[in-house]
């Protein structure tokens, strides 16, 4: 029989059901705006006319983006780094989350202590700077994808779901079966971590994609550049432009260029906010039931 609630019942569901509404609207608005924005004519964008509707249809501010190669080339890397931190990330942090969650293991509790003291307490910036000189990786690739290779955090959220979900009698049940600490890591362990490895995947590839300050410290090869890099130079480039003295217009068509560009600066941020967005938003339905099964199953039984 199907449960009757009560008059507070259905209030208090009502209310949780308007503040879920609210708090999804708050959310999503911000994304939205993004897109009518960049799709809008930018002098109304400008005005603050654009709030729920495209005004001014124009795809403008599109072609004065991807008219730039450094567009395409920071898209080009910032997939090549993506992908491969991603690769190192699971590679280095899966197999080090798996040992530490073994109970036979020796000193574990020593070597957890000293990864989570790398947590609270680094060398700081000029000594990683020296460090990723010293071993000649300055200008290359690798200067974004090695220092960030691993992530404690991450690494303790696989090692919750490692102890969480794979009891002892199925390593036991392994080795009578004569599997050896290998094939049961690649045979029983890696097929049933599948959530797991979602979700450590989709934060790595978040932060790497989002990056651009590493790109700063250790890269000035403008083929290196990776995407949010490339869109933040284009976005103070856009600004500094507009920085100019009024009375030094000598005629009115100076100064209506001057005023063109300002306006189609507006229009190309947020299209370049959006293009940056659409890679994590595609990949993000693929991963979002691993993803959430992964992390609650680490929260409520680590």
């Amino acid at each position: 029989m199907a449960e009757r609630k009560t008059m507070s019942d259905k209030v208090f569901d009502t209310i949780n059901l308007i503040l879920l509404i609210l708090i999804t609207l708050i959310v999503l608005y911000p994304l939205y705006f993004t897109i009518i924005a960049s799709f809008s004519d930018p002098h109304a964008v400008a005005k603050g006319e654009v709030v729920f509707f495209i005004k001014g249809f124009t795809v403008e501010p599109y072609k004065n983006v991807f008219i730039n190669d450094e567009i395409w080339i920071g898209y080009a890397n910032s997939i090549f780094n993506t992908v491969v931190s991603v690769l190192l990330n699971l590679a280095i942090t899966i197999p080090a989350a798996y040992v530490l969650s073994r109970d036979e293991i020796k000193l574990k509790g020593a070597f957890m202590g000293f990864f989570v003291f790398t947590m609270y307490f680094s060398g700081g910036l000029i000594p990683s700077y020296l460090l990723v000189k010293n071993l000649g990786l300055v200008d290359t690739r690798w200067a974004l994808i090695i220092p960030a290779g691993f992530s404690v955090y991450n690494m303790i959220i696989a090692r919750t779901f490692f102890k969480a979900n794979m009891a002892q009698e199925i390593y036991e049940a392994a080795r009578i079966d004569g599997s050896s600490e290998f094939g049961i890591f690649f045979r029983l362990v890696l097929p049933l971590s599948g959530a797991i490895i979602a979700v450590i995947a989709l934060y790595v590839a978040v932060g790497h994609w989002n990056s651009w300050f590493s790109a700063l410290l250790y890269i000035t090869n403008k083929k290196l550049y990776p995407l949010q890099y490339v869109l933040r130079s284009i976005l103070i480039l856009n600004q500094e432009m507009n920085i100019v003295n009024v009375d030094s217009m000598e005629s009115g068509e100076a100064m209506q260029a001057l005023m063109r560009r300002k306006y189609m600066a507006e229009g190309m941020k947020y299209s370049i906010i959006f293009i940056s967005s659409v890679p994590m938003l595609i990949a993000y339905p693929f991963v979002q039931k691993y993803f959430v099964k992964g992390v609650m199953i680490g929260a409520i039984k680590g």
